[in-house]
């Protein structure tokens, strides 16, 4: 019978321990991290990562992270390495081997190879005094006091503590790359977080005659005339092509307690002036996240000086999936 006490015991007794091991690690953090950076940022080639076992796996992740924020990586397998694979690593290159206990015998036989190569070698070890770790020109401390296995043998606080370091490496490096959300699309084109970070305000917007416009003399009657043939639900206020407000439904509900002569009443008087906008070029994710953030279903979009180029609709950004 299933001991449901057993279970769920086991699982926050892990989830502490792992959590208590990377917190560990942010104190051991030293000017190793800023040599392994400055290795990779002068070399002219790839970053090439590498680990077998469990360790492989993470190093495998890593080289994702690393080749999706800005340094270009790969994963070489070590056994693989000392049958062929050796010659995808070039001069120009810098390695990272990751091995837990800094002794794995297929790392080490690459270690004399890669040093004829004279290719920069960062370890990432949880043994400073371990062979990898005294071999390589720069050592990674990811050490932890034992798994979050019972047995204390299978690599659990181990590897999620090395995916750590992982990750801080490669955020680090995005950070001195002054990578940016655009250079992040580049690498990442396909799916929702492709168009999210693809697709701007210009690619979704109403433009053109498409644009609800009236001028600030124009009637309610009018306005409302304009709101039913765009289509969105509002009109933009303009003068010259520059924004003076816009009217929503929001609006009419409001301007229509006062019961006005929708023939005489003047639409400057019962605009929205406070307008939210965004200027062309910006990505489409930040358009839903100012509307969401406003709680409104519709942005203007001006041009460097101000003028309306376009307006954006809730239902545009869910049609194109950004939503």
């Amino acid at each position: 019978m299933i001991d449901k006490k057993t279970i769920l015991t086991a699982v926050r007794r892990t989830i502490t321990m792992e959590s208590e091991a990377i917190s560990g690690l942010a104190h051991t953090i030293d000017d190793h991290w800023v040599a392994a950076c400055e290795c990779i940022l002068k070399a002219k080639g790839r970053t090439v990562v590498t680990g077998i076992g469990k360790s492989g796996h993470v190093a495998s992740k890593i080289a994702a992270t690393l080749a999706s924020t800005g340094t270009p990586a790969f994963f070489v397998h070590p056994g693989e390495a000392s049958h062929g694979d050796l010659g995808m690593i070039t001069r120009d290159d810098v390695v990272i081997a990751l091995s837990n206990s800094g002794n794995t015998a297929e790392i080490l036989a690459l270690l004399p190879l890669l040093k004829r190569l004279a290719v920069p070698v960062i370890a990432m070890t949880g043994n400073r005094e371990s062979p990898l770790a005294k071999a390589a020109d720069v050592h990674l401390y990811a050490g932890v006091t034992e798994e979050a296995c019972p047995l204390d043998l299978a690599p659990t606080s181990s590897t999620t503590a090395a995916m750590v370091m992982g990750d801080a490496l490669a955020i680090a490096l995005l950070e001195t790359r002054d990578f940016t959300a655009e250079d992040f699309a580049f690498s990442h084109p396909g799916g929702s977080l492709g168009r999210k970070l693809i697709l701007s305000v210009d690619d979704v917007m109403a433009s053109g005659t498409a644009v609800p416009k009236v001028s600030s003399d124009a009637t309610l009657a009018e306005a409302l005339m304009e709101i039913t043939a765009k289509g969105l639900g509002m009109t933009t206020v303009q003068e010259d092509g520059m924004l003076q407000g816009i009217f929503t439904d929001g609006d009419l509900r409001r301007a229509l307690e006062s019961r006005p002569d929708i023939n005489t009443a003047i639409i400057a008087g019962l605009m929205s002036t406070d307008v939210k906008t965004l200027p062309t070029g910006h990505l489409a994710a930040e358009a839903l996240q100012l509307m969401e953030q406003n709680k409104i279903t519709s942005l203007v979009v001006t041009d460097n000086v101000g003028k309306v180029s376009g307006v954006v609709h809730l239902m545009a950004l869910l049609k194109a999936g950004i939503a």
